[in-house]
C-alpha cells in the first residue's frame, strides 16, 4: 500500500503520485499535507534543502484550487528562476489529472509580456521570483489582492539574496485573510520578522534540528597551505573517480578561472555563474543533469534552486562569507534519503569558521589529509580493473577476434593483464609519483586548540607587513585602500591597519592569522585588468602616525630620496612601483580576460563536449597526427593560482 494514500489526498493526485514513482513520503510531507488539508492555517516549516519541501506544499495547494475559477488563487515565491522553473515544472506533474488548472512561473531573464498574456488567460498559481513579481505589480498586469494561499520557498534564500522589500511589498499587496506557509531550511531574523509580520497564529513543523545540516551529509575538511587550494582540489577529484559534484567558490571570477583550469586539465567541468547569458546557463545545466559534467564549479547565487539527484559531492573550495550559507551548499548532496559527503578545503587563517559551522549545523567535521600520489594511484588503479570487469561487450568485435589473437598470442594472461592496464594507466603513476604532500604542517585540531589557547596579536606586536603595487596613481588614499582592503579580504574594521600609500605602491599590516588569506586572495585580483602583487614586505612599518593609521614621517624601508622603491624578503632589486612588465613581479604577459567565458567560444563553458580528454571514453580516438588527447600538453605549463614562480603540476587525461 502506497503510504501516501493515508495522507488524504485525492485520487487524482494519488494517480500522479504513482506515475512519478514515490512510494514513501519525506518527514516533511508526511508532517505537512495533512496539516494543510485538513485546516486554513499558517505554517512554518524548517526542512533542509532535499527533503522534499515542493510536495509538501504543492500536493495541498493543488487539492485546494478551485479549478473552476480562472482567477489567480495562489502565488509561490521562490529565490531564483531555475528553482521557478523547477516548482513550475513539477506543480504540473502533480496536476496532470487535475481538469483545468493552469500554472504560469513569472521570473526575469524571459518576456514579461509573454508572461502577462499566459496570466491573463487564466492562471489559479504563480510561481514566481520576488523581483519579476514586484514589477508586474508596479505595471498593474497581475491582481494578486484575491489569493488565497501564499507559499514562501526557500525563505531563508530569498531574504539572504536581498529580497526583504520585494516580499514585504508584495505580501502588502494580498488579502489579510490568506494562508501563508514559509518553507525554509533556516530561521535567521529576518524569516522570523517576515513570519511576526504576515502570518497570525502559525503552525510550525520542524524536521530535524532548527537550522542543523542533514543527517545523511557527512562533513570533511582538508587543511592546505593557499597555494595548493586548486592542487588539493584536482587530487580530491582524483581519489573519487565516480565523482559528480558541485563545487563553490565565492566570487564569479574565481568560479570561472578554476573551471578553466579543470578543463585544461583534462575534467569534464564547467562554470555557473551570474555572468553566463540565460541560454548558457541552461546548456550548462542540462549537461550536468546529463551527467556530461562530473564538475560544476559555482557561485552561491548561480547554484540556488539546482535539483539534481545523485549528487556525490559538494567541494568548498571557498568557505562562504556568511557561515549559514554552509548549510544550504551541503544541502545540494545527500538528497532523497540517499548518502553525500560535503568537503572543505580550508587554510590555516579560515580553520576557526569551521568550529563556527559545528555549531550552526549540529555536526562534527572529520578532519582528513590531501591523498599522496601513490594513495591515488592505487585508487585509480583499481577504479579502472573494476570498469574493465563492469565493461559490457560489443559483439561486433568478434568478427575481429582472431587478428587479434594472433598478435597478443606469446602473452601470458598476467603479461596481457599489466600491458592493458599499464596503456592508460603509465602516464597517471608517472605523474603522481613526482608530485609533493600537499598536506599542510601542522593539523587543524591542533590549530583550533592554539586558537582557543592563545589570545589574538594586538596592533602593537606581532604584525605581519605587506607590501601591494597600488597606490595613489590608482586613485587611492589611506582611507578608501583601507576600506578596499576590507571589503576584498572580508576582515573587520581593525583587521588593516598601518597603511601606508605612495604614488605606484603601498604597506598595510594585519594580524599573522590573516597572513594565507591576505596571499592567497590579492594575488588573484585584478583592478582594472592590471592584476595586484602583493608580498610579504621587510619594512617594519616605523615611522610616526595619528590613531588613524597615517603616517607623518616616512615609513621604515620604503622609497627614499633617491626614488629606491622597497626590498621584499626575496631580496628584489628596487622598483620605482607601479605595473611593470616583469613576471617576477606577478603579472601575467597576457592580455587580461573579459568577463563571462573569458573570451572563449560560448560552448567552452558548457562541457565536455569539445574535448577529448576527462572522464568520457566515447569518443572515436583522434588520428596519430592530430594533437594529444593524453593530457599532456606541448606548451610549457601555466602558472599555479598563489604562486609566480612554481609551474602547476598537469593531470594526465584519460584516454
Amino acid at each position: 500500500m502506497n503510504k501516501f494514500e493515508q495522507l488524504g489526498l485525492s485520487e487524482s493526485l494519488q494517480r500522479a503520485i504513482i506515475d512519478l514513482g514515490f512510494e514513501n513520503p519525506t518527514e516533511v510531507q508526511e508532517k505537512a499535507i495533512p496539516l494543510l488539508l485538513e485546516q486554513d492555517t499558517d505554517l512554518v516549516a524548517l526542512a533542509q534543502t532535499g527533503t522534499g519541501k515542493t510536495a509538501a506544499f504543492g500536493f495541498p495547494v493543488i487539492q485546494k484550487i478551485d479549478a473552476d475559477n480562472r482567477n489567480t488563487q495562489a502565488l509561490i515565491l521562490s529565490p531564483t528562476r531555475e528553482l521557478c522553473l523547477q516548482i513550475t515544472n513539477e506543480i504540473k506533474n502533480y496536476s496532470k489529472y487535475e481538469k483545468g488548472i493552469n500554472v504560469v512561473a513569472v521570473y526575469g531573464g524571459a518576456s514579461i509580456t509573454d508572461q502577462a498574456r499566459d496570466i491573463k488567460r487564466g492562471a489559479q498559481i504563480i510561481v514566481a521570483t520576488p523581483g519579476r513579481m514586484q514589477d508586474m505589480i508596479n505595471r498593474g498586469l497581475v491582481n494578486i489582492s484575491q489569493i488565497n494561499y501564499c507559499i514562501l520557498d526557500e525563505a531563508d534564500e530569498m531574504l539572504n539574496m536581498g529580497f526583504y522589500e520585494d516580499i514585504v511589498n508584495i505580501l502588502s499587496t494580498t488579502p489579510d485573510e490568506k494562508s501563508t506557509w514559509l518553507f525554509s531550511a533556516t530561521m535567521p531574523q529576518e524569516v522570523a520578522r517576515i513570519a511576526k509580520q504576515f502570518m497570525h497564529n502559525p503552525l510550525e513543523i520542524t524536521v530535524g534540528a532548527k537550522n542543523s545540516g542533514s543527517a545523511t551529509v557527512s562533513h570533511e575538511f582538508y587543511l592546505v597551505n593557499a597555494r595548493d587550494r586548486y592542487e588539493a582540489l584536482k587530487r580530491l577529484a582524483d581519489a573519487n573517480p565516480d565523482i559528480f559534484s558541485v563545487v563553490f567558490c565565492r566570487t564569479k571570477r574565481d568560479t570561472q578561472q578554476v573551471a578553466e583550469k579543470l578543463i585544461e586539465d583534462g575534467y569534464n567541468a564547467a562554470a555557473l555563474h551570474g555572468d553566463l547569458s540565460q541560454a548558457q546557463r541552461d546548456s550548462v545545466m542540462k549537461s550536468f543533469r546529463g551527467r556530461q559534467i562530473q564538475m560544476l564549479v559555482a557561485t552561491d547565487v548561480a547554484a540556488r534552486g539546482i535539483d539534481v539527484d545523485n549528487v556525490t559531492h559538494v567541494v568548498n573550495y571557498q568557505l562562504p562569507d556568511e557561515i549559514e550559507t554552509y548549510n544550504h551548499r551541503s544541502g545540494r548532496t545527500g538528497r532523497a534519503g540517499k548518502l553525500g559527503t560535503s568537503i572543505v578545503i580550508v587554510t590555516k587563517s579560515e580553520i576557526r569558521k569551521i568550529s563556527s559551522i559545528e555549531r550552526i549545523i549540529k555536526q562534527k567535521f572529520e578532519e582528513k589529509t590531501i591523498p599522496s600520489g601513490i594513495e591515488i594511484c592505487e585508487i585509480q588503479l583499481l577504479h579502472l580493473a573494476n570498469k574493465i570487469k563492469d565493461t559490457e561487450v560489443d559483439h561486433e568485435i568478434d568478427n575481429y577476434l582472431p587478428a587479434i589473437n594472433n598478435v597478443l598470442e606469446s602473452l601470458s594472461k598476467e603479461e596481457l593483464i599489466k600491458k592493458m592496464v599499464s596503456v592508460e594507466f603509465n602516464r597517471f603513476i608517472n605523474y603522481y609519483k613526482k608530485t609533493r604532500d600537499l598536506s599542510s604542517q601542522s593539523s587543524g585540531s591542533d590549530r583550533r586548540e592554539r586558537d582557543d589557547r592563545e589570545p589574538r596579536e594586538n596592533n602593537n606586536g606581532g604584525a605581519v607587513r605587506y607590501f601591494v603595487n597600488i597606490g595613489s596613481r590608482d586613485n587611492f588614499d589611506w582611507m578608501t585602500l583601507k576600506d578596499y582592503l576590507k571589503e576584498t579580504l572580508d576582515l573587520g574594521r581593525d583587521d588593516v591597519f598601518k597603511v601606508d600609500v605612495k604614488e605606484g605602491f603601498s604597506f598595510f599590516n594585519t594580524n599573522p592569522e590573516f597572513t594565507d588569506k591576505v596571499m592567497d586572495v590579492l594575488n588573484n585580483v585584478q583592478l582594472e585588468g592590471r592584476r595586484i602583487n602583493v608580498e610579504i614586505s621587510k619594512n617594519d612599518g616605523g615611522g610616526r602616525r595619528d590613531h588613524n593609521g597615517r603616517s607623518s614621517g616616512g615609513f621604515g624601508g620604503g622609497r627614499n630620496s633617491g626614488g629606491g622603491g622597497f626590498r621584499s624578503d626575496r631580496n628584489s632589486a628596487p622598483r620605482s612601483g607601479g605595473f611593470g612588465p616583469r613576471r617576477e613581479g606577478g603579472f601575467s604577459e597576457r592580455a587580461p580576460r573579459e568577463g563571462g567565458f573569458g573570451g572563449r567560444s560560448e560552448s567552452r563553458g558548457s562541457a565536455a563536449s569539445r574535448r577529448e580528454g576527462g572522464f568520457s571514453s566515447d569518443r572515436a580516438p583522434r588520428r596519430s597526427d592530430a594533437p594529444r588527447t593524453d593530457g599532456f600538453s606541448d606548451r610549457a605549463p601555466r602558472r599555479s593560482e598563489g604562486s609566480s614562480d612554481t609551474p602547476r603540476e598537469r593531470r594526465p587525461r584519460k584516454s
